[in-house]
């Protein structure tokens, strides 16, 4: 067996030292020596049968990695993100997928539920031609009681007992004891909660160091492409956001997943930060409750409120994610300031985006806002990016400062420019049917108006 060893080795030149050190002894740069296996043996000539292992023709590739035929979730919304056709969507043979998100989100949940969901859809009467492989749940973090009382409260009692027998716990933390069994097993998906809990004892490094994140992730990976079994990673974050370890491991993995909400709310969003198999722009909608997560089909009701009730400062835009148009409601308040320099606060909205609409509204519409705070907030708790929402927060802004209703059944749409114009914005023929389809009527767009002016005009804001 060839002897390894560890060195620490800078990330920035290369330099190594066979101890730990702050700082490079090369380049001076603190904080750069990683710690990697190196083995010490003489390299050996690579034999024929290997050589010829290592490569494959097209027809050969499709027939081994089964690519035409992804692995549903059983979770619609879950489904969307990972990507996929119509009728195709889930994970990719042999996928690995690292999802993160901020503790207590509830990142093992909505596994535990996707692990569920596959078990309730089996199949394991002696009649079934298709036999599902064991599902591995690899421990880090719980121990299989604790995560037993998480599959009673999602699944209830409608798993029977030969369902149950095909989930597995992993409970070491030893990558190499978890590769083994994947081998072994030939499960048909592997969770690892959580990754940076776990090690290799090739390397001399605590549970969650950079090596050793590094390390148990490339070979969790290898194997899962070996044997084409998709893999989920849960990852931890750090207090800014990012997920915990080195940057490497999100180019290792094939997909990043981001879990995101309020904790006071009861809404998840599920992004893909990364997707080699699908796009980078879906979302998927949840909402918690108690069994677990919900998947929410039609967001555009649960972002628009059902008050009836005319109220001034309140304006419906219409967005995409991904594919998928959202009707979105944008509300303003606008009142006078005590302060020398007004406020502008978004929740949901960017803080420039507001200041610049505040700065077009008074240059271009006379609308006097300079001695006026401005708060604005996304109903529903979304984060909106896309310029698309502009139109619709200027009229919020201007309702709610001259404290005017808006008709209902109105959408706005549209980029407003810094000379105060109208601009057109991506699909829009998409979100005009979306609207329509929930019974909006008038739609305020490009192709209605050419200045934001004229808009708040026809809407006696001026």
């Amino acid at each position: 067996m060839a002897k390894s060893k560890s060195l620490f080795v800078c990330q920035e030149c290369g330099w190594s030292s066979p101890r730990w050190a702050g700082q490079c002894g090369s380049c001076g740069e603190w904080n750069t020596l990683v710690e990697e296996v190196v083995d010490s043996s003489a390299p050996k000539p690579v034999s024929t049968a290997k050589v010829k292992s290592s490569i494959v023709s097209l027809p050969e590739v499709e027939s081994l990695s089964g690519a035409k035929s992804r692995f549903s979730t059983g979770i619609g919304e879950f489904d969307r993100v990972l990507g996929g056709e119509k009728n195709n969507k889930g994970m990719v043979p042999g996928a690995v997928m690292l999802i993160g998100g901020e503790p207590g989100i509830g990142k093992s949940t909505i596994l535990t539920q996707m692990l569920v969901e596959i078990l309730k859809n089996t199949d394991t009467s002696p009649k079934s031609k298709k036999k599902l492989s064991p599902l591995m749940y690899v421990c880090g973090e719980e121990n299989p009681s604790q995560i037993a009382l998480r599959i009673e409260r999602i699944a209830g009692s409608k798993l029977t007992k030969e369902q149950q027998e095909l989930l597995l716990f992993v409970t070491s933390t030893d990558v190499d004891v978890i590769t083994t069994h994947m081998e072994k097993e030939r499960p048909s998906l592997v969770v690892v909660d959580s990754i940076q809990t776990i090690t290799t004892a090739e390397l001399s490094g605590v549970a969650g160091s950079v090596g050793q994140v590094r390390e148990s992730t490339d070979k969790i990976t290898k194997t899962a492409k070996k044997y084409h079994i998709p893999t989920f990673l849960v990852g931890h974050v750090t207090k800014d956001g990012k997920i915990s370890g080195p940057k490497i491991l999100e180019h290792i993995v094939d997909s990043v997943l981001e879990l995101t909400g309020e904790r006071t709310a009861d809404l998840r969003l599920l992004r893909a930060i990364k997707n080699r198999f699908g796009a980078t722009d879906e979302v998927g909608v949840f909402r918690v409750r108690e069994f677990g997560y919900e998947s929410v089909s039609n967001p555009s009701e649960l972002f628009l409120t059902d008050d009836t009730k005319d109220i001034s400062g309140s304006a419906t835009v219409c967005v995409v994610e991904g594919t998928r148009p959202l009707l979105l409601e944008i509300q303003a308040l606008v009142i006078g300031s005590q302060l020398a320099m007004p406020r502008r606060v978004g929740r949901g909205v960017q803080l420039s985006r507001i200041q610049v609409m505040a700065a077009v509204l008074q240059k271009h519409c006379r609308v006097p806002l300079g001695t006026n705070d401005i708060f604005v907030s996304v109903a529903g708790g979304f984060d909106v990016k896309e310029p698309a929402i502009d139109l619709g927060l200027a009229v919020a802004i201007a309702s709610s400062l001259k404290n005017k209703t808006i008709p209902k059944r109105t959408v706005f749409v549209g980029e407003v420019g810094l000379l105060g114009e109208v601009r057109s914005v991506n699909l829009l023929e998409r979100r005009i049917k979306e609207a329509k389809r929930l019974g909006f009527e008038h739609i305020v767009s490009k192709k209605t108006h050419s200045r934001v002016e004229d808009v708040l005009r026809d809407f006696d804001l001026l």
